[in-house]
Formats: structure tokens, sequence, C-alpha cells
């Protein structure tokens, strides 16, 4: 959805080595303390340190990480054992840790139990909502489902509204909503465009509630360019990003298991957002592989707890060739001068990283 977006360590650190000192039992005792202090540093869950600082990645298992904030609070959403559950966390680096909430798990025997993915959970029009894909076990089946909250609480179960799609009723997966300034809501997933798996496209489609397409879908991005196409052409993970007036969708672009797995991006011109020409694509990746970071891709964004940063979530393979194997990471981004995202490169797990601004 498109928001029209320890003094006890410090007194020992940076003291010269007095050899006159050293063997005194009291300096002998400090000495085991610093190095115990030092050692539970190292240990910290998820590489958390002192003095402010973190390195990914913050799961170290886990994939299409969909995460907002809401009244000072993360919930990071993620399917996890054939179920939708969600973690709650103060600071951001720190989702996935703690306590898990399964708050929807389908029944046996339906076209929606099985390879659940990538769900998304959105507040739309007072409500809480999740949007997820999901088949019967058999891929050429999957769909794209609506979950309604039954509480203002996120964390509390949710319920099958319905299937969500449009008159062609194709395949379908990685379903997420833009909410335009005027209260207008659309669709926006990928898709094939028949019945045969030949390319993965994104599609866009107008919405007349929460639940229900309402209108033909458009083609707004079918692959193109190489960096697109590597085993498979496929656009998926579409995901929407404002800044000051500009929208944006980025999306995962090539064979998820792949080593090329990256972000592309589109960019909206002002028009009509149902119209595939009000759409312009970037033509290289935003986001790509590294020496040390492979494979980045289906991502979401949040800002740090003050509001004055932006931070890109996303998932990669855990190392080069690892396929479907991946673990989530987190890092800001900044803004290019013509307002579009500059996400950098992806960085490496053995870079410390400032934690997110304003956190306590």
């Amino acid at each position: 959805m498109c928001g029209w977006v320890e003094q006890s360590r410090a007194s020992f650190r940076g003291r010269p080595f007095d050899s006159n000192m050293a063997f005194k039992p009291e300096n002998i005792l400090r000495s085991l303390l610093i190095l115990i202090l030092f050692a539970l540093e190292g240990f910290s869950d998820n590489s958390v340190y002192a003095g402010g600082t973190f390195t990914n990645p913050i799961v170290g298992r886990g994939a299409d990480p969909w995460v907002i904030r809401w009244n000072g609070t993360y919930y990071f959403c993620q399917a996890r054992s054939n179920a939708v559950w969600i973690n709650v966390a103060t600071n951001l680096e720190d989702v996935g840790k703690g306590h898990w909430s399964c708050v929807w798990r389908p029944p046996e025997g339906k076209a929606y139990s099985r390879e659940i993915w990538a769900p998304e959970l959105h507040f739309l029009k007072g409500q809480w909502y999740i949007y997820v894909a999901a088949d019967d076990g058999d891929n050429f089946h999957h769909h794209m489902y609506v979950l309604e909250g039954t509480s203002s609480d996120p964390v509390q179960p949710f319920f099958l509204k319905g299937k969500i799609a449009d008159p062609t009723d194709c395949w379908a997966i990685d379903g997420t909503v833009l909410e335009m300034p005027d209260g207008k809501l659309y669709f926006i997933w990928s898709g094939w465009g028949g019945t045969n798996n030949v390319a993965q496209n994104l599609y866009i489609a107008p919405m007349n509630n929460p639940w229900t397409i309402d209108g033909a879908r458009v083609c707004i991005s079918r692959p193109k360019y190489s960096w697109e196409k590597q085993c498979l052409p496929i656009n998926e993970g579409p995901e929407t990003l404002c800044h000051r007036g500009k929208l944006f969708v980025i999306y995962s672009a090539s064979g998820m298991w792949t080593d090329d797995y990256c972000l592309g991006q589109l960019c909206w011109n002002g028009s009509d957002v149902l119209d595939a020409k009000s759409w312009t694509k970037s033509p290289k990746p935003v986001f790509s592989s590294t020496v040390a970071v492979v494979g980045p891709g289906h991502c979401s964004f949040v800002p740090s707890p003050d509001g004055k940063e932006d931070w890109i979530i996303y998932h990669a393979h855990i190392y080069r060739g690892s396929g479907a194997r991946r673990d989530v990471r987190i890092q800001p981004f900044t803004w290019n001068a013509d307002d579009s995202p500059n996400f950098g490169s992806p960085v490496s797990e053995a870079i410390s990283l400032p934690r997110p601004s304003g956190e306590q």
C-alpha cells in the first residue's frame, strides 16, 4: 500500500595498557569482566551489538518478507509451516525474533490448502486484510485470496474472505494493494497471460472494496530485458513505493531460485494507472547481486521510527547456488535528484549498520 508514504563497557574501552597495574588482583578481575562483556556482545541475538549497530541477515531463514509499521510497532507477516504468521517488534532489526502468532491456517482439502506464499498485511478502510497466494498442492492452480481480520489487533485470527481475481481468473501470485490519495484501490499482482506457464507478467486492476476486483486487468510489465529472463521470463513480487508525489512499482525479476534474481522498477508518469503507457520500466536492475550478497529480491519498505530514514526489507540467497534457501536482510536507502529510490548495493553481512534512526 502506498502511504504517500552502557556505561560499564564504555569506561573500559580506549584505555592504554599499564604494565604496573596488569597483575593486581582487582585488575585481573576487571579484565575478566571485560572479556565476559565482550563475549556477551558477540553472542547477542541476530548480531545486534552495543554501540547501536547490527549486521545482516536479521532472520537466518525466510522469504518474501512483508513488514509494515503501524502505531509505533513493526509487524512482520510471513508464510511459515503452511500457514500465515505475524511477528511483532519495536525495533526493525528485531523483526523475526521472539513469539510468532499464527493468524490463519487453511483447512485441508480446499483449493487454497497448500503452498501458502507471500502474505501481505494491509490496513484498508478501517480494517485489517491479508492477501496471500495459495493452491491445492499443484502450482498450476495458484490464485490470490483475501483474509479479513477479526480485531483491530492484527495478531488476532483472520478468516477467509474469499478468492480475489479478475474476470480471466488466470494463475496469480504476489498480490498487493495500491491506495491512491483519492482513496481508490487497485490490485497489482504477478500472473500468467493465459493457462500456460510461459511467462509471469505484472497486472493491475481496479477494486471496489478491499476484497473485490472491479474491472479488467491491464498488463503493466512483461519481462523484456535479459536480466528479467534468467531461467524463465519472470516479473513478480510487485511492491508500491511513493515519494514526493512520485509513484513506483518495485518488482522482482528472473527465476527466484537463480543467482540472477534482482529488483526492477516501474515509474508512473501521472496519467491513468490503468493505462499501460503510464508506466515506464528502468532498463537496468535497481538492486542486484554483488560478490558477497546473491539474489536480492521480493521486498517491502518501512520508515525508521522517527520517519527520517527509509528502509528496504528483502530476501537474498544464503549462499551462491543455494536456490530457494533464503534469509531476510534490511538496509537504509536514499533518493535520487529525480525522486526515484536509490537502493545502492546489498550490504555484506560482514559490515555493521547503524540501527534505524529514532530507535530507543
